[in-house]
């Protein structure tokens, strides 16, 4: 007896299926948004050729909590006040913004 192939199902597809669930979409956001802030951090302190220590010394913190926060790995979420502090240590200024879906 063969056995019948399963049909395939790209990635994309099943991750889209998955994202229906909105439990599972809610926490898919928030580590999208972790993943986010970790890359604006590392790529601010990079464009101003900072180490993780010097950074660390500028915002008043260590540098294992920005080792932690660039990798994206601290179950914490960084305060908005911590975050800015960040942006002016590197010579910038904190945004934040929201995304709309397009009305139905």
């Amino acid at each position: 007896m063969k056995k019948s192939k399963k049909p395939y199902v790209s990635g994309e597809a099943t991750i889209q299926r998955l994202l229906r669930n909105p439990q599972i979409r809610f926490y898919y956001e928030q580590e999208r948004a972790k993943s986010e802030i970790a890359l604006a951090i590392r790529a601010a302190r990079q464009r101003t050729h900072l180490t993780q220590a010097k950074l660390a010394e500028k915002v008043g913190t260590t540098q294992s909590v920005i080792a932690r926060l660039e990798s994206g790995s601290d179950k914490r979420n960084p305060s908005l006040p911590f975050l800015a502090r960040i942006a002016a240590a590197c010579g910038g200024d904190l945004e934040i913004g929201f995304r709309f879906k397009e009305a139905h």
